[in-house]
């Protein structure tokens, strides 16, 4: 009985050191991955949502949408693609927000496509990817912050999005503080996702 309880005990730790050792090994990935930039000449750029605070762009939007615009101007990316629906107690949605930001800066709203539907990362992708089916636009850089990349793209994959990252440098997650708590955020959300879908 007792070499039965040791053994239990021993495959216990063993379990748990096993998934000690995958988080932390996917901990490391999401943070490298987010340094990575793989823009390129494409159909158009999708910038993933992040709030708004009554009609202005949440400072984390704020950055992901000027890189889009910085892409589209330096001819990475002939249309954008904002998305985002309408957050708590908000009477604008995310995406609506963006191209209007985006056209005070310049950008011709005739480039711009927006959806205002989505509330989560699968469905800003899901959305986006409708828009590029209707409009013929094949190819994407997917815009985000950098330890939201690999998620995202792991995401955009799966709905047959043929696309790049390009994670914004401008990221407001700046400090150890501001980003470990995102770290972890991510890494339980791509952990979900690849789980359960």
């Amino acid at each position: 009985m007792r070499k039965v309880k040791k053994k239990i005990i021993t495959l216990l730790l063993l379990f748990l050191i096993s998934v000690l050792v995958f988080l932390i090994a996917t901990a490391i990935r999401i943070w490298r991955y987010g340094k990575v930039d793989e823009k390129q000449k494409s159909d158009v750029a999708i910038v993933l949502g992040a709030g708004t605070d009554n009609g202005e762009p949440s400072p984390v939007f704020r950055e992901r949408i000027n890189h889009g615009i910085w892409l589209y101007e330096n001819g990475y990316a002939d249309y954008l693609i904002f998305t985002g629906g309408l957050g708590n107690g908000e009477v604008l949605s995310d995406s609506y927000v963006a191209k209007e930001y985006a056209a005070a800066k310049g950008v011709p709203k005739e480039v711009i496509f927006i959806e205002e539907e989505s509330t989560t990362t699968e469905e800003n992708l899901f959305q986006a990817k409708r828009i590029m089916e209707s409009n013929s636009l094949n190819t994407a850089i997917i815009v985000s912050d950098p330890l939201h990349m690999m998620r995202s793209m792991l995401i955009s994959k799966d709905l047959g999005i043929e696309s790049v990252s390009s994670p914004t440098p401008t990221t407001m997650y700046k400090s150890v503080k501001t980003k470990l708590p995102f770290l972890f955020r991510e890494e339980f959300f791509y952990v979900t996702y690849i789980f359960f879908g």
